[in-house]
C-alpha cells in the first residue's frame, strides 16, 4: 500500500502551478493517496476504497532535498519532472557538480527516512513533502521558485493531507560597522554598503543583524583607533534595507562612553528600527523584541559577552551580558540562569524564540566550547534558532535539540580588508511555516573594495561554505 501512496504522489507532483489544482479535481479518489505516511503500527492516511472521500486532500509542495552541506542551487524544471518521473543516478541530471546521485523518494519510504538518508549521505537526492523539512537539509529551488518560501507559485506538487500554514520569512546578517573607514569613504551617504543587497534583504518580512557600533561621538573614544561611531544618517538607510530589528549587544556599542551611548539609544528609539540587547539599564537590555506577521510571532533576545562595551546594572546603561570565555571570564552561571529565564518566559509567549550572541574568538574558524555550552542552555530553554557573530569568520553552525546553532557570520559591513577571511560572510534567509522553523540557509558574500557585501557564486562561494562545514557538527558536518 506504501509503494502505490508514492507513485501516485509522485506522479501529482508533475503537475504545474494551477494545472496541478485543477487535474487533481478530475482525479477519483482511488487513483489519488496522500504523499503524508503515518506512523508505525498506524493506519496510512491514503484514499479509502469504493469511492469515499478522504477527510481533505490538499496540494503540498515535493521539495527536492540535499544534504546540509551542499550549496543552494536551482535545477531546471524540465530536469526536476524528468527525475520525479523516472530517476537519475548522476547529479549532472539536475545540473549540480558531483558524481553519483541517489534518488530517494516517499514511494517505498516514510519521509523521515529519506531525510535521514539525505543527513548522512551528500550523495543523495530526496524528494519529500515540504511539510516534512526542516533545517538539517538544504532545499533546492525549481525554476527559480522555492517550495517553502513560495509554495503557492512552486511548480512541483503532491496531494496531501495537510495544508501548508502562514509562511514567514527572516533575513539575518552578521556585524554591520558604518564608522571608521565605511563612514570616511561614503560620507555623503554613509549606508551606501548596504545597497548592493538592500532589495533581497528588505524582500524578507523580517530583517535583522548586529550593529557594531554607536550613533554619537559624545565622549572620549575608549577603545582608541578601534572606536566606531557611524552618523545617525545610517538610520534611514537600514530602513531602506528592510531591517526592523538591530542587536546592540555588542563590544562597540560602548565605544563613546555613557553619553553616547544612551544617545545611540534614544536615536534608534525615535526610528522604526528596533533594538535588541542593550539599554538604559539591566531591565531594558534584558527586554526582549516580539514581532508579529500575519499572525506569527518571533521573539528575540541578544546577549553580549565578549566586554569592553559596559555591562547593563540596575542604575547603568550597556549590554546584557553573558560573561565567558575566551574575553570575559569563566562562564557565569548566574547571568546564564536570568538569560535562559527570560528566554522561558518569552518562549510562553511567542511561536518561535531567536537569540542574537556575540561571542567567541577572532578569526577563527572554530568556536569555543563555552559557545556550545550556552547554545544548549538556551535551547533546553526554548530557543529555536542561535545566531552568532563577534569572531569576524564564518564558524561552524550545529544542532542544540531541536534548535539550530550559527556559531558567527561573519563580518557584513567592515573595513577589515587585511585579510581574506574578514571579508568573507554568510547571511541567513530563514523560512518558517507556521510555529516551526523549516529551513535555515545560508547565503555566502564577499566584501569588497568599497566596504559593500556582494554575492557571490561558484568556487568562491563553495570555499566560504566549506569554512562553514569544517568546524560544524551533526547533519552541518561535511559528509563527503
Amino acid at each position: 500500500m506504501r509503494a502505490q501512496a508514492g507513485a501516485a504522489a509522485l506522479v501529482v507532483a508533475i503537475l504545474t502551478g494551477c494545472q496541478a489544482s485543477e487535474q487533481a479535481k478530475q482525479r477519483t479518489p482511488e487513483s489519488v493517496a496522500s504523499s503524508r505516511m503515518s506512523s508505525p503500527g498506524s493506519p496510512e492516511q491514503t484514499a479509502t476504497p469504493g469511492g469515499r472521500e478522504p477527510s481533505a486532500i490538499n496540494s503540498m509542495p515535493l521539495a527536492l532535498v540535499v544534504n546540509a552541506t551542499r550549496p543552494t542551487a536551482d535545477v531546471r524544471l524540465a530536469d526536476a519532472r524528468r527525475v520525479v518521473a523516472s530517476g537519475a543516478t548522476r547529479w549532472s541530471a539536475i545540473g549540480q557538480s558531483g558524481g553519483q546521485m541517489r534518488v530517494l523518494t516517499t514511494r517505498d519510504r516514510r519521509p523521515d527516512d529519506v531525510l535521514r538518508a539525505v543527513r548522512s549521505n551528500a550523495n543523495v537526492l530526496g524528494l519529500v513533502p515540504a511539510g516534512a523539512v526542516d533545517p538539517r537539509v538544504r532545499v533546492l529551488t525549481v525554476g527559480g521558485r522555492h517550495p517553502l518560501q513560495e509554495p503557492e507559485r512552486y511548480p512541483l506538487h503532491t496531494r496531501s493531507v495537510d495544508s501548508v500554514p502562514e509562511v514567514t520569512t527572516i533575513a539575518a546578517v552578521g556585524d554591520i560597522m558604518l564608522g571608521r573607514r565605511v563612514g570616511d569613504r561614503h560620507r555623503a551617504a554613509p549606508a551606501a554598503p548596504l545597497k548592493p543587497l538592500a532589495k533581497r534583504l528588505a524582500g524578507a518580512e523580517i530583517t535583522v543583524g548586529n550593529f557594531e557600533s554607536t550613533l554619537s561621538t559624545a565622549g572620549s573614544p575608549t577603545q582608541g583607533g578601534d572606536s566606531f561611531a557611524a552618523s545617525p544618517r545610517v538610520i534611514a538607510g537600514l530602513r531602506a534595507a528592510g531591517f526592523d530589528l538591530l542587536s546592540l549587544a555588542n563590544n562597540h556599542v560602548g565605544d563613546y562612553g555613557d553619553r553616547a551611548l544612551r544617545q545611540t539609544l534614544a536615536r534608534f528609539a525615535k526610528s522604526e528600527i528596533d533594538t535588541v540587547g542593550a539599554g538604559r539599564d539591566l531591565a531594558q537590555a534584558r527586554r526582549p523584541v516580539i514581532m508579529e506577521r500575519d499572525g506569527v510571532r518571533v521573539g528575540f533576545v541578544a546577549v553580549d559577552s565578549i566586554g569592553e562595551s559596559p555591562a547593563a546594572t540596575r542604575a547603568k546603561a550597556g549590554t546584557n551580558r553573558l560573561n565567558m570565555p575566551p574575553r570575559t571570564g569563566p562562564l557565569d552561571s548566574a547571568a546564564l540562569r536570568r538569560i535562559t529565564s527570560d528566554i522561558r518566559a518569552l518562549d510562553k509567549q511567542v511561536d518561535v524564540v531567536i537569540v542574537l550572541t556575540h561571542w567567541g574568538t577572532q578569526y577563527t574558524h572554530r568556536p569555543e566550547s563555552s559557545q556550545r555550552l550556552a547554545a544548549q542552555a538556551f535551547a533546553e530553554a526554548g530557543a529555536d534558532l542561535v545566531i552568532g557573530g563577534h569572531p569576524h569568520w564564518v564558524q561552524g553552525w550545529e544542532m542544540a535539540g531541536s534548535a539550530v546553532v550559527v556559531h558567527s557570520l561573519g563580518n557584513f559591513v567592515f573595513d577589515m580588508d587585511f585579510q581574506t577571511k574578514t571579508r568573507e560572510g554568510i547571511f541567513l534567509e530563514i523560512v518558517l511555516w507556521g510555529d516551526t522553523v523549516r529551513a535555515v540557509e545560508p547565503v555566502p558574500y564577499v566584501i569588497d573594495a568599497a566596504f559593500a557585501p556582494r554575492l557571490i557564486r561558484g568556487s568562491r562561494a563553495e570555499r566560504i561554505l566549506g569554512d562553514v562545514w569544517q568546524t560544524s557538527r551533526g547533519p552541518f558536518a561535511r559528509t563527503s
